[in-house]
Formats: C-alpha cells, sequence, structure tokens
C-alpha cells in the first residue's frame, strides 16, 4: 500500500490547526457520520484511527481510517468519502491520495449512473441507497459533474502523482 500521508491530517490535529474552523459543526458531523458508516461493516471491527484529507464541509469530505479489520484479508486502511451524494469506502490500493480516492468514487459513482440509465442491473457496483431510476441517475450525476468540475479539478496536481 502506497498512501501519500503527506495528503492527509490526523482528526485531532485537524482541529487544533483549523481552531476557527467557520463550519466546525458540519465538519464534526461529517466526520462522526464517516466513522458510523465504515463501523457499520461487519469487516471492522474498530478504528484506530482517523485522518482528514478533503473538508468542503457540507458537500464532501473524504477521511482516511485506519481500522482493526474483524477478518483476515480486509485492508486496514481505507478510504470514506461522505457528505451531499452517497457514502462509499475506496480501498487504498485504488488510490494513495484523498484527490484520487474521490476520483476513483466519481469514476464508479458514473459506473453505476450509466447503469441506472441504461436499465442495466446495478449489483456488483459501488451501492448507492436510491433506486436505480433515470430521476435518481440524472440527480447523482449533477451533484458528480460539481464534485468533479468544482473540487476534484483543485487537486490535479495530486491526481498527476
Amino acid at each position: 500500500m502506497n498512501i501519500d500521508f503527506s495528503k492527509v491530517t490526523e482528526w485531532q490535529q485537524y482541529l487544533r490547526l483549523n481552531p476557527t474552523l467557520p463550519d466546525a459543526s458540519d465538519a464534526i458531523e461529517m466526520r462522526n457520520f464517516a466513522r458510523t458508516y465504515i463501523n457499520s461493516f461487519q469487516w471492522c471491527e474498530s478504528i484506530k484511527g482517523d485522518y482528514v484529507g478533503l473538508l468542503f464541509p457540507g458537500i464532501v469530505s473524504v477521511f482516511l481510517f485506519n481500522i482493526n479489520p474483524a477478518r483476515p484479508g480486509v485492508d486496514d486502511w481505507m478510504w470514506v468519502v461522505v457528505g451531499d451524494v452517497p457514502s462509499a469506502y475506496i480501498a487504498c490500493e485504488d488510490a494513495k491520495n484523498p484527490a484520487a480516492a474521490l476520483d476513483a468514487y466519481i469514476g464508479a459513482m458514473e459506473e453505476w449512473v450509466a447503469a441506472a440509465r441504461a436499465g442495466d442491473d446495478v449489483k456488483g457496483l459501488i451501492p448507492v441507497n436510491v433506486p436505480p431510476s433515470i430521476e435518481s441517475a440524472d440527480r447523482l450525476h449533477r451533484r458528480l459533474e460539481f464534485l468533479d468540475s468544482k473540487i476534484l479539478s483543485m487537486f490535479q496536481d495530486d491526481l498527476n502523482d
């Protein structure tokens, strides 16, 4: 695994470094939601540590979690994307930094959008907790376009590493 730890900040350190964070309650809520999300999986026994990768309160956040796996074969590092989009985890082997994790997330969600629009089966794709309808796909696609053009575009250098 090749995580670029220079692109993340340990959660408590993040709070210390940003004492006047304007949306602190939103940031804390997103972090707590991400913790609850990753803890909801049977393969996650507990969380050893959490890191902020990208944090846009109320829009999207990418967190890195160091977990105690509940069974063999589960990675002990996992990215989690939460916000005004469906929550998902991204394996670190697919993304070495938060921008790459968000890019992988957008790509996986776009696969779901394409399948939902075509009326194809979405089983086996990234889980999305809405019916796979054209309307749901269009709503998600608009959010993904926003993430790609307004947020991910700020981190192009991280995608080229």
